[in-house]
């Protein structure tokens, strides 16, 4: 007797399948998607907009305002959630998918689980070339969605509806491995997604998909253990496979215990909460001196979920000691010739602490770090102390620190503002922090603060962003305040792009094409933020300076729609305290004297490279 079977388009098939996978969390078994962005054209409108529609609160849909964006708010989404849940994207040919092609590169850099679903071109290829199709005149198999092959961990083009019984496993296979994840594409050929085809019934049965956490070798493992009981002056590194494994309050038991101090990288800040006693805080180019002088005293240094890029070693010249590389996955654990612990961050803590017994650090290495501390929070202190020069990046987010609750959600992305917040944001809870630096993208901070909202509504999220990366991409922003889920945005205005500004000048460029009035122009335009945010139905007022930028948080938090407070700030000011030198290639000729200058530190600093 043969399997029961129902029949449907693959556009149908594909959407109910992907209502039925669950993933089980802490909290319960929940649905693993936990919805559809969709711009429609005619490559997705006819086939997955009517699969969509039918499927209704199953999975539902979200309508965007640009492919990027909704990309962005999808990937923020699935970090929220640790990546034990994910979203998916539909566009159609041509521009909608290629639109999508920087996000699905930002979800690979950042290790990080989204579902690509352009429309491609017709299978049966009768009606080519259709609308918006790339021709490649050497290679008919071509299509704009050949992008996303080097961007994605998996990547697929369904020509027959019978691919997806194969294709959508291996998909979510890719979306819940904790070593392999990221983003999957499935290109969706127009024609088949209309097709129909008898699908066997059991094809679309509840799964429930479970967190993988793989164990250490024991020879590896054993010999991290020796490693830090001859260590006198052990560090670690956290970074995002901390938060990712749920393994913070392991780390923060282990480190409290042991005494080794912990800092911590963008995608790890927030491992610890900010006032622990062997939280350091930031590591590396935008790190605190407390951090990064551990860094260079330490005998031993263990990376736990990170991926060691070169913001977090100061380009190769921060660390002196040995290195001890923990990650779930093999590529990470190999990098800068250290010893590799291949295994689930929260896992391999939790057997160190069962291995190390009773064993500490030395009294001297607690008192060391605890004395760079008070040091660091002093110096801390003054960067963000209001004064009565233009308003720096530092003293706003100060501002919005003390404004924010415990619970405060802060969301950034790229210039300055992440370099800063690295250093001076206190983080009171796990995912108070969302910075997005793997691939440091302008424009995915609005987007990102509504995936965020999207994960967790009941937490507020404070979106600080550039005005730069604002009109890179603010749409979703209106997309907030249709949807009814409220971000509160705070926009500093420096006139350009101040960050890029400063690095041009301290590698002997003169200031040129980064801030506005440095630019090519007729009429310096005077761009009015809070109108521009009006206009897309959100709240907004512009703010003097900190003490009203305070009250106007207060009026943000008491407000029920999307909130946007714009104020501005010096391009010129940033924190002096902390940091360490950037690789940052400056011109070897020049007819400036200051890139010489800068050429000859440049020298000096690269002879420091391990």
């Amino acid at each position: 007797m043969s399997a029961a079977t129902i029949r449907l388009t693959t556009a149908q098939a594909l959407v109910r399948w992907m209502a039925a996978q669950h993933v089980a969390t802490d909290g319960g078994e929940v649905p693993f998607f936990g919805g559809v962005w969709a711009i429609f054209g005619h490559g997705n409108v006819a086939g997955m907009g009517e699969a969509l529609a039918g499927v209704g609160d199953a999975l539902p849909t979200f309508r965007a305002h640009n492919e990027q964006g909704m990309a962005h708010a999808a990937i923020a989404f699935a970090k929220a959630n640790r990546r034990e849940r994910a979203m998916a994207c539909t566009t159609s040919i041509g521009p909608g998918a290629t639109n999508m092609v920087t996000a699905a590169a930002l979800a690979h850099v950042n290790r990080l689980p989204v579902l690509f679903l352009p429309g491609d071109v017709y299978a049966s290829r009768r009606p080519d070339p259709v609308l918006q199709q790339i021709e490649d005149f050497g290679d008919g198999t071509v299509s704009a969605n050949d992008c996303f092959r080097p961007v994605s961990r998996y990547f697929d083009r369904i020509s027959r509806p019978e691919q997806i019984l194969d294709a959508a496993p291996r998909a979510m296979t890719v979306l819940t491995d904790p070593a392999s994840t990221g983003p999957v594409t499935l290109a969706l050929c127009q024609d088949v997604q209309a097709e129909a085809y008898d699908w066997p019934e059991s094809f679309f049965a509840r799964k429930v998909w479970r967190r993988r956490r793989p164990r250490p070798d024991e020879g590896e493992l054993a010999a991290l253990v020796d490693a830090i009981r001859a260590a006198e002056r052990p560090l670690i590194i956290a970074g995002g496979g901390v938060l990712y494994s749920r393994g913070e309050e392991a780390l923060a038991a282990f480190a409290h215990a042991t005494g080794i101090p912990v800092a911590e990288t963008q995608a790890g800040k927030g491992a610890l909460v900010w006032d622990q006693p062997e939280a350091l805080g930031a590591i590396g180019v935008t790190g605190t001196s407390a951090a990064n002088r551990a860094a260079a005293a330490a005998d031993l240094v263990i990376g736990i979920g990170t991926r060691l890029q070169d913001f977090t070693t100061g380009s190769r010249t921060l660390f002196g000691g040995a290195l001890f590389q923990v990650n779930v996955t093999s590529h990470d654990a190999a990098k800068h010739h250290g010893q590799g612990v291949v295994g689930d961050a929260r896992a391999v803590i939790e057997t160190l602490t069962e291995k190390l017994g009773d064993w500490q650090v030395p009294v001297a290495w607690r008192e060391a770090n605890a004395i760079a501390v008070l040091e660091w929070n002093v110096a801390a202190e003054a960067a963000t102390t209001p004064s009565h020069a233009l308003t720096s990046d530092a003293q706003v987010i100060a501002a919005v620190w003390r404004q924010a609750s415990t619970d405060t959600v802060v969301v950034c992305a790229a210039g300055g503002l992440p370099g800063e917040l690295h250093k001076l944001w206190r983080t009171h809870r796990p995912g108070g922090y969302h910075v997005e630096y793997g691939f440091s993208c302008m424009g995915y901070e609005i987007a990102g603060g509504l995936g965020v909202k999207m994960a967790d509504p009941a937490r507020d999220v404070v979106v600080m962003v550039g005005d730069g990366s604002y009109l890179m991409l603010n749409s979703e922003l209106a997309t907030s305040v249709m949807l009814g889920l409220k971000i509160t945005v705070v926009l500093l205005d420096n006139r350009g792009y101040g960050c890029i500004n400063r690095l041009q000048q301290a590698t002997g460029g003169r200031p040129f094409n980064n801030l506005l009035a440095d630019t090519r122009h007729e009429t310096l335009p005077a761009i009015d933020f809070a109108a521009h945010a009006r206009s897309l139905g959100a709240t907004a007022e512009k703010v003097a300076g900190i003490f009203d930028l305070e009250k106007a948080l207060a009026r943000a938090a008491a407000s029920p729609k999307s909130y946007v407070i714009v104020i501005d700030t010096d391009p010129r000011i940033t924190t002096q305290a902390g940091g360490h030198w950037w690789d940052v290639a400056v011109p070897e000729v020049s007819i400036r004297d200051e890139v010489a200058i800068a050429r000859a530190r440049y020298e000096i600093m690269k002879k420091e490279q391990s």
